[in-house]
């Protein structure tokens, strides 16, 4: 009898130890793509990241890594945007930005201009046919023809790589 309750608590404990872990698994992005289309009149570069199938996932869940070579002064920058959904409607607040802030700040830069869509970064879900929208601006970070921008979003509950995306310029 006392084999049989201590087998039982020790199943108990390991079942909600796993129950525990299982709310964590991240979400399933099983299709995404992106490109890198650098902007007429201005530096830097917009950064278009579609979440082509999959889960939904909340905003409030992830973060966005970004590392990028920049030409102009030779180095390798890494920044995130952080604390999403952006509170400021449709750009980045410092709150918003962790590392190097490569990011153009400036308004409607989380957002594709002359479009419908707001993009993801501004909304309550990332849903497949959403797309995040971020600008680089130059001056932080040149990028010239041939640099690489990787792009990583991450599930922040779980800390998965829920989209990897390397860009060329």
């Amino acid at each position: 009898m006392a084999v049989t309750v201590v087998l039982a608590a020790v199943l108990s404990v390991a079942t909600l130890g796993l129950a525990e872990k299982l709310d964590d698994t991240a979400p399933v992005i099983g299709q995404s793509k992106g490109e890198f289309a650098t902007q007429d009149g201005f530096d830097g570069g917009i950064v278009r990241i579609t979440h082509v199938a999959g889960d939904v996932v909340r905003v409030s869940e992830i973060e966005v890594a970004v590392s990028a070579e920049c030409s102009g002064d030779g180095t390798e920058k890494h920044g995130r945007l952080v604390n999403l959904p952006a509170k400021s409607g449709d750009r980045p607040q410092g709150d918003n930005i962790e590392g190097d802030d490569i990011f153009d700040e400036s308004s409607g830069s989380l957002t594709e201009r002359g479009s419908d869509d707001t993009g993801a970064l501004v909304t309550d879900e990332f849903r497949p046919g959403d797309v995040i929208v971020f600008r680089i601006a130059g001056g932080d970070c040149d990028l010239l023809s041939g640099d690489t921008v990787t792009v990583r979003v991450v599930h922040t509950p779980s800390n998965a790589v829920i989209i990897r995306q390397g860009l060329t310029v």
